[in-house]
This record gives structure tokens, sequence and C-alpha cells, in this order.
């Protein structure tokens, strides 16, 4: 059976659903104003969870990246990282809400230039924010990065180029 996920919060619903049952969003699914676009890790690393991920994204995708919670307690969650600024944290307003003690509550976040340059900045964490296991104040992302936050590790992937 296939699942829809939920673009606001990451949660995974049964296919055919309407609205996610986590947090009530409306889930937009595959229709004529969307494009299938398969992302690739740069870096195969043979962990389970590096295989190929095809997602659905909105029409002018250029730019759109996307992180797959690889470790924690949401692991399998999506995030689309699809506005000029996603604010990651405990804090209830986050735009991506990580909810373990090991999150500040303002974390790091996520911003994208247009181009589809990602880079994600720690915003004064307690525990730090991480790039392929080397802690960073703030790192221009590469498909395959990955990023961790307290102890979410999650897999960034940009939309591959057709």
């Amino acid at each position: 059976m296939d699942a829809v996920f939920c673009n606001n919060c990451g949660h995974r619903n049964p296919e055919g659903a309407n609205f996610c049952s986590s947090c009530g969003a409306v889930l937009s699914g595959s229709g004529p104003d969307t494009t299938t676009v398969t992302l690739h890790p740069v870096e195969a690393q043979g962990d389970p969870g590096d295989e190929e991920l095809t997602v659905s994204l909105p029409d002018k995708a250029a730019g759109v990246g996307l992180l797959v919670v690889k470790r924690g307690p949401n692991a399998g969650a999506r995030f689309v990282l699809d506005a000029p600024i996603t604010r990651v944290g405990r804090h209830p307003e986050s735009d991506i809400f990580l909810d373990d003690v090991t999150v500040s509550r303002r974390h790091a976040e996520f911003t994208h230039d247009g181009s589809g340059r990602h880079t994600v900045r720690d915003v004064g964490s307690l525990n730090g924010t991480y790039v392929n296991r080397e802690r960073i104040e703030e790192a221009v992302l590469t498909s395959g990065d990955e990023v961790q936050i307290g102890k979410f590790k999650l897999v960034y992937l940009a939309a591959a180029d057709e």
C-alpha cells in the first residue's frame, strides 16, 4: 500500500487520504498541477534508506529540496524545503517541528536563494548543528548530505536535473 506524506508535518498517511491525520493539513495528491521529480543521493553509503526516492513536487520544482528523517523519533518523515527560510526547532511555531529535548526551541534555519542552492545555519542551539558529522555555523548543502539536529539525522536531497 502506498502512502501520502504530509508536506506540512511529514506524517505518513494512507493512500487516498485528503487530510493529514496528525496535523489536519490538506494533503495534495498528484494531479495536473504537479510534476513527478526523482531525487537521488549523490553518495551512496549502503545504509538502509539510501535507495532511490521518488516523490511528487509542485510544478516549478527548481530550487526545491527535501529533508528525509533517517534516524530519530520521526524516522521516514519528509519535509519539503520550498520556502525562502525554513525554521527548525522545538518551538511550536517552527516550520519543521522536531519534538525532542536534544533539539533547541530555535535550532537551525534552511535557506535557499532561488537557484537551487540550500544553506543550513545554526541559530545558537545548545547541542549544535552538524553536516556530515562536522559541527557547523553555516554550510551550503549538496544532495546526499546528512544533517544532524539533536538526535535527528536528516538526509538532504535536491531535485535532480532532468
